[in-house]
């Protein structure tokens, strides 16, 4: 496996300490006073989800992971339990926990394709979209006089996720949602133009 020098760990770049995977989320090189620069990062195992901060020397390196992305094919999810199964071999079904799933699962449709993450031939997590368009199945109508600038609304998606949007939107619309926060990002279309 590669070894990335201190200042080649970056965003998006997965290492393995301690024998786990760690994702870099932020790294900042910085140089304090008349010393050596320091690579600050913060890391998040791909494995527990735990976050944390470390900082790496001149001297150091880390490992790069082998994180192998893998087709998945979203089947239901039952008990806390998400069923997966090979796109080419629907009949290879395997569950995965909900702790290595995340909240997006919520805005995620039944028969999507995602992407698997694979550590050492393990499942490690999903990589999700980061904007899903999703048609709105349940919505109350805006109270007038309650429509001032601002003013949002919970409305139902066809996932059964709520979600909050401007009072405009209506039943039958598809709106674009970002899975990482949950918020109401656009209205893509619709029956009610």
């Amino acid at each position: 496996m590669a070894q990335l020098e201190y200042d080649e760990i970056k965003e998006r770049k997965y290492i393995v300490l301690d024998g786990q995977p760690w994702e870099v989320l932020t790294s900042h090189v910085f140089r304090k006073q008349q010393r050596k620069p320091v690579n600050a990062v913060k890391l998040r195992n791909l494995i527990s989800g735990k976050v944390t901060e470390r900082s790496f020397h001149v001297s150091e390196k880390a490992e790069e992971a082998e994180i192998e992305n893998r087709d998945v094919k979203y089947l239901y999810e039952n008990k806390g339990e998400y069923w997966f199964c090979d796109p080419t071999n629907p009949s290879d079904r395997y569950k995965i926990d909900s702790d290595l799933i995340g909240q997006e699962i919520k805005y995620i449709k039944q028969n999507s394709i995602l992407t698997g993450l694979v550590f050492d031939d393990e499942f490690i997590g999903i990589k999700f979209p980061i904007k899903v368009d999703l048609k709105v199945t349940e919505a109350h109508d805006a109270v007038k006089g309650n429509t001032s600038s601002g003013a949002t609304k919970q409305v139902v998606v066809e996932t059964g996720a709520t979600v909050n949007v401007p009072m405009f939107i209506k039943e039958g619309e598809i709106i674009r949602i970002n899975t990482e926060t949950g918020n109401y990002a656009e209205r893509v279309g619709g029956n009610n133009f």
